[in-house]
């Protein structure tokens, strides 16, 4: 594969560079002049574009892509809760399988080639895992205090899913929901099954202000509505939503702490030395109308830090077209109100960071030898210099040129770019 630009997120961005793609992974990067070729390869000349990993979404709940529009914004986030309850409530298995379909293709053509997806309806799997080339890391929810179940049958309902799914380009990890929604033993069952058995966890943490008062102060509407629903609120007063999971065990390198927004002094601090990666959903942020997330504290302290779309339930509509799944449009987000950060430290937040959390390292989120060949191409019109190819990735928005899992191009599926068995040297 050649390209004008590529952008290894290993180095620095390579001029008319080539990637030389084997059995789905990557055998070789150089400059087009110095790749070596034979008269029986096959070359994609993909021409004025930049190349750069696939880029990997660190949240989403693809089956609530259809919801778009349907929720507006609440005055509480505890009266968010009981709206999409209630809409999930009048929705058919089918309906969840075309939202979560639906939801797949736009981040395809969108550029991702990764996800991790919470899944709150573990009976579309692994159908719905077939139905997509994407790299699927479903994320199972777990809760049990609406159901009151006990913490043990939660997880071991959720362990017969993880044994049923078959293990491949998907893979399966554990999800209870939040703290509030959850019992402190099942947090502690999930950490130590997570330690046992190399198993990822996700978990929204310190989402709301109501969420952060309910456990530092005791009190608020979210406290009030759980204590009407009879949960036991012995857990809460004095500690922050990110040490009360430091008290249960949950924290870890094994851990994506989702949203993060309400944190207490020393809180960053606690999750970096847990080496615990903070998962940043743009969009989901403004529109719950959250305060501004805590980005150097976070930055400050090592943590690391990836960005996800949330789902399409809670982004707000801007201008007349519809909302899409597409962590561009969440790099824009990020850039518009916070211009400092810079393009090469946000375009990690969606590469090498994820790949980082997900124990992906050196398999996605760099082109390096080994890595998959899961791939991005963009239009690189006007980039003359290294330091173009970083902002034009970053400023990109809309669908890509192309997207490619394992050497293959999945986006668009039906028109290939063009390809000769040989090429020539410029």
């Amino acid at each position: 594969m050649r390209a004008a630009w590529i952008l290894t997120m290993a180095g620095p961005p390579l001029a008319d560079g080539a990637i030389r793609i084997r059995d789905g992974c990557i055998e070789q990067v150089a400059p087009w002049k110095a790749m070596r070729r034979s008269a029986r390869e096959t070359v994609i000349d993909l021409g004025q574009a930049l190349v750069l990993p696939g880029l990997l979404n660190a949240h989403c709940h693809l089956d609530y892509t259809d919801m778009a529009g349907m929720l507006p914004p609440q005055r509480q986030f505890t009266d968010w809760i009981k709206l999409i309850t209630s809409a999930k409530a009048e929705w058919s298995l089918d309906d969840f399988r075309r939202s979560w379909l639906h939801g797949a293709a736009m981040l395809l053509r969108s550029g991702t080639t990764t996800v991790a997806d919470v899944e709150a309806i573990p009976d579309l799997l692994p159908d719905c895992w077939a139905r997509t080339p994407l790299r699927i890391f479903s994320f199972l929810e777990m809760t049990g205090i609406r159901a009151r179940k006990e913490p043990r049958q939660v997880l071991a309902e959720a362990e017969a899913v993880l044994h049923r799914l078959p293990q491949g380009r998907c893979r399966a990890g554990l999800s209870p929901h939040a703290p509030y929604s959850t019992r402190p033993a099942l947090l502690t069952l999930v950490a130590n099954r997570a330690r046992s058995h190399g198993l990822r966890v996700t978990i929204h943490v310190a989402e709301s202000e109501e969420e952060y008062q309910m456990f530092r102060h005791a009190r608020g509407p979210m406290f009030d509505w759980l204590l009407r629903n009879e949960r036991d609120m012995s857990d809460c007063g004095g500690i922050t939503p990110v040490q009360h999971l430091h008290r249960t065990g949950l924290l870890g390198p094994h851990l994506l702490a989702v949203h993060a927004n309400y944190l207490g002094p020393g809180d960053a601090s606690l999750l970096a030395r847990h080496s615990v990666t903070v998962v940043h959903c743009p969009r989901s942020h403004r529109y719950f109308g959250h305060r501004p997330f805590p980005w150097r504290r976070l930055l400050r302290a090592g943590v690391n830090l990836c960005l996800g779309t949330d789902s399409l339930a809670t982004v707000l509509k801007q201008g007349r077209h519809p909302p899409e799944l597409s962590l561009f449009e969440e790099l824009h987000e990020v850039r518009t109100r916070q211009p400092w950060l810079g393009p090469q430290r946000l375009l990690r937040m969606v590469t090498v960071n994820p790949a980082r959390a997900l124990g992906l390292e050196g398999q996605a989120g760099q082109i390096i030898p080994g890595a998959w060949a899961d791939l991005t191409a963009l239009p690189a019109a006007g980039v003359r210099f290294a330091r173009d190819a970083w902002h034009a990735a970053a400023e990109h928005r809309g669908p890509v040129l192309a997207a490619f899992i394992a050497g293959i191009q999945v986006w668009p599926a039906a028109d290939p770019v063009p390809s000769r068995s040989t090429l020539t040297p410029s």
